[in-house]
């Protein structure tokens, strides 16, 4: 299966976790396959399929295999597919009871079967490192619920939030997608078992029966239908990880801006070293959020393959289910490498909440203006006030001077406000709305969805 980047081991752990790339790698793949053809051949016995020693040999040979991987990349060049090779070995391994090895199934049953597998595997690691994620994301919140900062719309100064408020602006998307991952799972995690063309007539009478003793061994849902061309459940799951991505691509984006020289409120952890440059020492690049974005980019640049992969022909696709056994390693691994690489960044990250402050009056009030023209909307109406307060602001820049400097100079201002008035109105802590409730809003949901009290 696939690596991450392709044989580039200097990489593979900033671009994803060492226990991904062991649930993806081409020996877990190929144990899965193994791992089915035993619980295969239970199910069968269990049934009176096949006979019960043929059963017991060929469920020890599947224990036991040791893989001719010479052989099966020799085989599946030949037939196009690893299935039949890799059944000829088992067959070889179980001796006379070989001639029971794959009763009934298709390669496609494996495979898919196989794959499901190692997703379950994968999702159990996603929704690991999304939990710790959230917890993080959770501390974090709740430390700076009351620190105010600047919000910022089109990257310019906007209004005052706190940190606490951005960081559960960061959790809420996380709450989401573990409940939306938490649902998925039932759809994806389904036995393929279904025979050639999906009427699993090998079997007879007894292919509903060993449908379900096979989905029982394998700990698998039992679908009403097959799914050889139906890839919805595959492509939704691809599809929550692209979501999940993109969210944490936020994350390292609002961080990357925020550890800009000209901002430095909010740091990637410390070590030395980190994020150094080969000639400038002085430079601390964020070098996490630069492998979460690229990962985010490339999992969505994978996620189309999948949706394209419905549209598969007839009975058995030509190409579309193919691409699929490229596209959906990937997307797990660089999903999970984002995720660590994200949570990483929430645990440890280094907060400056006196630059935090100190940013907020870089315009010199001008922040403050919407509260000013609040307060003068209930004697002008909100048009005439936005009009005049929207003059000032102007004349405050082009004067050089404090917005406060201004306000209290004019007199359609101080027509309607005191000047103790307009000290309170510009007071950024005055000024944070809901931001407390809708932080401790979005902490109960997460803690609700981890169920934590």
């Amino acid at each position: 299966m696939a690596t991450v980047p392709p044989g580039f081991d200097v990489f593979r752990d900033l671009f994803s976790t060492p226990e991904m790339r062991r649930a993806f790698s081409e020996q877990a793949w190929f144990d899965r396959m193994v791992e089915v053809e035993g619980a295969l051949a239970r199910a069968e016995a269990s049934v009176g399929v096949v006979p019960e020693e043929a059963a017991r040999v060929i469920s020890k040979a599947c224990g036991a295999f040791e893989l001719d991987a010479a052989g099966l990349k020799a085989g599946t060049e030949r037939v196009g597919y690893p299935v039949l090779p890799l059944v000829r070995q088992i067959a070889a391994a179980a001796g006379d009871a070989g001639g029971y090895v794959h009763w009934g199934a298709t390669t496609q049953d494996i495979m898919d079967t196989a794959l499901v597998l190692q997703v379950r595997a994968g999702l159990d690691l996603i929704e690991a490192d999304l939990r710790r994620l959230m917890r993080a994301l959770i501390g974090a919140a709740l430390t700076y619920r009351n620190t105010p900062m600047t919000g910022r719309t089109h990257l310019q100064h906007a209004l005052p939030v706190t940190f606490g408020f951005k960081c559960a602006n960061w959790l809420a998307p996380m709450t989401r997608a573990l409940e939306r991952l938490r649902e998925g799972r039932a759809r994806v995690e389904r036995l393929q078992f279904v025979g050639a063309v999906g009427t699993l007539a090998s079997l007879g009478d007894n292919g509903q029966a060993v449908r379900e003793a096979l989905g029982a061994e394998l700990g698998l849902g039992v679908p009403a239908i097959g799914w050889h061309t139906a890839r919805d459940n595959l492509a939704e799951t691809a599809s929550g990880l692209g979501i999940l991505t993109g969210a944490l691509g936020k994350i390292a984006t609002d961080v990357i801006l925020l550890m800009q020289s000209e901002i430095a409120e909010v740091f990637e952890p410390y070590a030395p070293g980190r994020g150094g440059s080969s000639t400038m020492p002085q430079k601390r690049n964020p070098v996490a959020c630069e492998y979460i974005i690229a990962a985010q980019r490339n999992v969505q640049a994978q996620v189309p393959v999948m949706l394209a992969a419905g549209a598969a022909d007839h009975e058995r696709g030509t190409g579309p289910w193919h691409a699929e056994w490229t596209a959906l390693p990937q997307i797990f691994l660089l999903t999970a490498g984002a995720l660590a690489r994200t949570a990483e960044i929430a645990e440890g990250m280094e907060v400056d909440a006196d630059r935090m402050a100190a940013n907020l009056m870089l315009s010199r009030g001008l922040i403050m203006a919407e509260p000013v023209m609040m307060a003068l909307a209930k004697s002008l109406g909100r048009q005439q006030a936005h009009d005049v307060v929207e003059e000032l602001c102007r004349a405050a820049i082009e004067q050089d001077k404090s917005l406060a400097e201004v306000l209290k100079a004019s007199a359609a201002i101080t027509a309607h406000l005191g000047d103790d008035q307009i000290d309170e109105l510009l007071d950024p802590a005055n000024y944070t709305g809901l931001a407390g409730a809708f932080t401790d809003a979005a902490v109960a949901e997460a803690e609700e969805k981890l169920g934590e009290t």
